[in-house]
């Protein structure tokens, strides 16, 4: 995602877009809205690519009913927006013979209730030659709309899926168009625009279907001494992992010598450990085991400690950074204060090992509250440690206004200095630095 678009969504009453790059910071005093942008995220994504209706209250989000969810406008009799708006462009890279480059798809929704949750009443795609918007009337019926600078068409159909999960996927609209034989010339202009958008839609999904955002909690697992193998589904609190680790290293020892290695590499450059393993109870992959955990001295190396006996952090920081170096991770994270019960240099390691990880394929978006995360990204930026560039960074700082929220796209430079921040940024560090010098 390039870009977000909301409006009536919570906190954000007037239509507004956030800049998304490849590493995203979502910064901003508590309750201004960023977790809610985090779910909004995900439910976007579960329109656009899964065609799906989103669950904006599956964990870690709970963001209610759809009242609970539409601008309220302050009104105290609850009676708020009766529907809210969201979208995102998103481009990727194309490599074929006749063109290369990249291609913007725009994706747009609009929510109303239905039944007390939100429903995607209308969908719509558009590229730079064509369009294609379909609106649910009810659960029986749904018109689309589609054109080009040219021409406009319109067909009402009946849902495909009868799933009320489950949304009819707008290219399979495409194919009950009806050609009209009195006007051959819309006929061509028409299939010209239906291979259009079988493109954009080509651009959406290629690839996407198969994986899923990984959403994580502002808390993790809590760790045990000696844990019995459970069914290794990803989960928010990162309760699976140590049966994913285990389960790898008893019967993958490549992915696991990999995985094993990029840990502990990043467990040394934080200070957190500098060794893992597995204590296994047996042979099988039910047997029960043990997360040792090795902390070195500078003269001599010592022996490990099980995971519960290291310093709480460790079990905070392990799900996410496996989730992040996992081998095939998800296309898009979305994670919330992962500084949680780190000290001040393990948050540092935490900025640096996101300048790394992210790119391209691996868009990262992360809610903190850490100063030394957005600094050591600031100054991993200037210094050219990573791959990343100053347009790969945005921050998007939440700015309270009564009862609305505004959110400012701010980029960075190559010095890594902010680039025109609202006088509101940052201003509490400097009123405690003033203080502090007896200013």
């Amino acid at each position: 995602m390039e870009s977000v678009t909301v409006k009536n969504f919570r906190c954000f009453r007037e239509e507004q877009t956030a800049r998304m790059a490849p590493l995203t910071l979502l910064v901003g005093e508590n309750s201004t809205g960023k977790t809610s942008f985090l779910a909004l995220l995900r439910a976007l994504w579960d329109v656009a690519f899964r065609e799906v209706v989103p669950d904006f209250r599956e964990p870690p989000y709970d963001l209610g009913s759809f009242e609970d969810i539409a601008h309220s406008g302050g009104a105290s009799n609850g009676e708020g927006a009766n529907s809210f708006e969201a979208g995102f462009e998103y481009s990727r890279l194309v490599d074929a013979e006749e063109e290369q480059g990249s291609k913007k798809v725009s994706f747009q929704t609009t929510f109303k209730e239905r039944q007390g949750v939100p429903y995607p009443v209308v969908r719509g795609i558009v590229g730079e030659g064509a369009w294609a918007t379909a609106f649910s009337h009810d659960d029986e019926t749904v018109t689309v709309r589609m054109g080009t600078h040219e021409i406009e068409r319109e067909s009402s159909v009946r849902r495909f899926v009868r799933d009320d999960e489950a949304l009819t996927t707008l290219n399979q609209f495409l194919l009950l168009f009806d050609f009209d034989d009195d006007h051959p010339e819309q006929d061509a202009v028409v299939s010209e625009a239906i291979s259009e958008l079988d493109d954009l839609f080509d651009l959406m999904y290629h690839g996407r279907l198969r994986r899923y955002p990984f959403a994580g909690a502002p808390v993790r697992s809590y760790p045990r001494r000696t844990y019995d193998p459970i069914r290794p589904t990803p989960d928010p609190e990162g309760e699976y992992i140590p049966t994913y680790l285990a389960n790898m290293s008893r019967r993958n020892t490549g992915e696991w010598k990999t995985l094993k290695s990029n840990l502990e590499k990043f467990g040394r450059q934080s200070g957190l450990f500098d060794e893992i393993g597995i204590n296994s109870f047996g042979d099988t992959l039910g047997a029960p085991f043990q997360l040792h955990i090795g902390k070195w001295g500078k003269k001599s190396r010592g022996g490990s400690r099980n995971l519960i006996d290291v310093g709480y952090g460790v079990s905070q920081a392990l799900p996410l950074i496996t989730e992040l170096f996992s081998p095939e991770p998800a296309p898009l994270f979305l994670l919330q204060q992962p500084e949680v019960h780190l000290h001040p240099s393990a948050q540092a390691a935490l900025g640096t090992l996101f300048c790394s990880i992210a790119g391209p394929e691996r868009q990262l978006v992360v809610e903190t509250h850490s100063d030394y995360i957005i600094d050591r990204v600031l100054m991993d930026i200037r210094d050219k440690r990573t791959n990343l560039g100053p347009d790969d960074v945005s921050i998007l700082y939440f700015e309270p206004n009564d009862l609305d929220v505004t959110i400012y796209s701010l980029k960075i430079d190559d010095r890594g200095t902010i680039i025109g921040p609202p006088d509101s940024y940052r201003q509490f560090f400097m009123d405690e630095l003033r203080r502090s010098v007896g200013l």
